[in-house]
């Protein structure tokens, strides 16, 4: 998240910008829910072994409404980026993700457990990665 993207963008330009801070969270929201999903998948066998994950202590229908929520976050944040941060309106480029994005929704509020949650997980780097590209790709054009 905020080092990838803001340390990359100190790179470029000798410069950490507002604007490469603010682009820095959506980047981060995503990879975070790769975390997420993991502590889900795992939460009843980490319960047992003693383990004290966030969500083992949150519990499992806390940590799915954090993933909702990290995915919301990360989606309004292109918005928030071409309106009030000056970017390009291409940013939005980011949001053709949104079906994906939508469809793991659907299978992380279901309830799903346990190894099911391996094609979730899998599923969510590469809704990290394409997110990234589209975005990077619109801060290009």
């Amino acid at each position: 998240g905020v080092i990838a993207v803001a340390g990359s963008a100190y790179l470029q330009t000798g410069d950490v910008t507002g604007l490469a801070l603010a682009a820095s969270v959506p980047v981060g929201m995503l990879v975070t829910n790769i975390l997420v999903i993991n502590n889900l998948r795992d939460v009843e066998t980490d319960r047992v072994a003693g383990k004290h994950t966030l969500a083992v202590l949150l519990g499992a229908s806390t940590v799915r409404g954090q993933y909702l929520l990290f995915l919301a976050i990360a989606y309004l944040m292109p918005l928030v980026l071409w309106l009030l941060a000056g970017a390009s309106p291409f940013v939005l480029l980011s949001w053709l993700t949104l079906p994906l994005a939508m469809k793991l929704v659907r299978i992380v509020l279901a309830g799903t457990s346990g190894p099911p949650l391996n094609r979730v997980l899998k599923a969510t780097g590469q809704l990290h990665l394409l997110f990234g590209i589209l975005l990077a790709l619109g801060f290009l054009l």
